[in-house]
């Protein structure tokens, strides 16, 4: 095989659509574009949903109440669910990211608190919403409601230690012993002459001189 050989195979190539090309091509005249009508003109566009002049679906169909755009979704926990977490993790405070880290509700849920079931353990809850049942509930057997905001975030807060670094006391330096320095015998300084001496070199002088 050669590249003056190579080729599309069989059907896999359609020679595109030659209109205008007059009447003996069979789609002269009007080009396939019918006589007239809005298809026929150039800058034609269909909107959506149209149905050719008849009456489309989307008026045909009854329409019935209101989409509420003002609408808060909440993520309903009931206090059933609260009790089985309460006894599973052993504690007695439950909020948004104790829901979060076990799968209950998402990062942006809000959460409303149900009173279906029983709650037996004295928790502190804290919720952006409570029914009255779940509310009352939680109180009567000594616990604590608590409502957060939709902004609101409970951020855990992490304890940093702080290290104070050791500074060892420098050493105090330790006395100096005075060394008695032995200074040879020919560098000791002559101790002083006696009276009698002294007198004897007089003497010597004198004969000298004469």
């Amino acid at each position: 095989m050669n590249l003056h050989n190579l080729k599309p195979a069989e059907r896999a190539t359609k020679s595109s659509k030659r209109i205008g090309r007059g009447q003996g091509s069979g789609k002269g005249g009007t080009s396939t574009k019918g006589h007239k009508g809005a298809q026929s003109r150039a800058g034609y566009s269909k909107k959506l949903g149209f149905e050719g002049g008849q009456m489309p679906i989307y008026r045909l169909l009854p329409k019935r109440g209101f989409k509420n755009i003002n609408r808060v979704e909440y993520s309903a926990i009931n206090l059933d669910t609260l009790q089985k977490l309460a006894e599973k993790l052993s504690v007695s405070e439950i909020n948004i990211n104790t829901l979060i880290d076990n799968g209950l509700v998402k990062k942006k849920d809000l959460v409303k608190i149900l009173g279906k079931g029983e709650l037996t353990t004295k928790l502190t809850v804290s919720a952006h919403a409570f029914s009255k049942s779940a509310k009352e509930a939680i109180e009567k057997i000594g616990g604590v409601a608590i409502i957060i905001s939709g902004n609101e975030k409970i951020e855990v807060t992490k304890v940093k230690i702080e290290v104070e670094a050791v500074v060892e006391p420098t050493p105090e330096p330790e006395p100096v012993t005075e060394i008695e320095e032995t200074v040879p015998e020919s560098i000791q300084e002559e101790e002083p002459a006696t009276e009698v001496e002294e007198k004897k070199l007089e003497a010597e002088e004198e004969t000298e001189e004469v």
